[in-house]
């Protein structure tokens, strides 16, 4: 059974001009143990579609899915409170932009440690100590010492990290990685993703990557969802989808990686997408 199921997955916004869709029936699974990558342009939905499956779009979002079940539960009937209990430590996410995230009024000790609080009920001791096993974790240097720093006095790299330890913190059984290493310089990235990893192996929790960086695909995922302007464009695995992409944009989005670069340029989506619709006509 899918550890999380998605089917026919709408998202809209009303605007001045009408209604505008950032998702379009998108469907979505995920297994325990498996790693779903999903891949596309800036403002492709991705960020929207999972933010839709944890609940944390705004009232203004207009939500509408045939099925959109985590774990045996119904999302779409689930109470407030109950989403809130599974929120944070059944799923939990790594947000895109750490410092938009983490409260400024607070030290990022407090912030993580009320994590713990809220979902598993340690003690005050309990929560330290395993609030400072987390920062050592995702290779945050003196770790008793930076949980007493607030989240301006950090570097955007340390940042991501505060977040990404608050999300692993209760060890969910899903993980939602949204650009997860990106503020990273490369030996912590290859740190943060071991860590991932290990975790995964560890619990057997799902983990949905949201990525531009198609190495990390390639090293992490087993299947890929590939997305454009709130459509899946194609879904397989991952050897699939680096050996024989089936839909152009697919193929377009692969050919605009620098190794595949001809001459001084590199090729656009719109050169590739020109060339099949002229091969298509030929």
């Amino acid at each position: 059974m899918a550890l999380l199921e998605i089917r026919n997955l709408s998202v809209s916004f009303a605007t001045s001009t009408g209604r505008f869709y950032a998702v379009r029936g998108i469907d979505l699974h995920v297994h325990p143990r498996e790693v779903l990558a999903i891949v596309g342009e800036s403002g492709s939905g991705k960020s929207v579609a999972m933010l839709a499956a944890m609940g944390l779009l705004p009232k203004t979002a207009t939500i509408e899915a045939d099925v959109m079940r985590f774990d045996g539960q119904d999302l779409l009937t689930m109470s407030d409170a109950a989403r809130r209990e599974i929120i944070g430590r059944d799923i939990s996410m790594i947000f895109q932009e750490p410092i938009a995230s983490l409260n400024p009024c607070f030290t990022v000790g407090f912030q993580i440690e009320e994590v713990l609080r809220f979902h598993l009920n340690l003690g005050a001791r309990e929560r330290r100590a395993r609030a400072v096993e987390l920062f050592r974790a995702v290779g945050i240097p003196d770790p008793e010492a930076r949980l007493e720093s607030y989240p301006h006095q950090m570097s955007g790299g340390q940042c991501q990290r505060v977040m990404i330890a608050m999300a692993i913190a209760c060890k969910p059984k899903l993980l939602i990685a949204d650009e997860p290493t990106t503020a990273l310089d490369v030996t912590i990235q290859k740190q943060i993703l071991d860590l991932l990893m290990k975790l995964q192996e560890e619990t057997g929790m799902g983990m949905i990557m949201i990525t531009h960086d198609m190495g990390v695909v390639a090293e992490t995922a087993d299947r890929v969802v590939v997305m454009y302007k709130g459509c899946k464009m194609e879904e397989a695995g991952v050897c699939d989808i680096f050996e024989a992409p089936s839909h152009p944009y697919t193929r377009a989005l692969l050919s605009a990686l620098p190794e595949l670069a001809t001459g001084d340029r590199l090729p656009t989506v719109a050169d590739y997408v020109d060339a099949e619709a002229t091969a298509g006509g030929a």
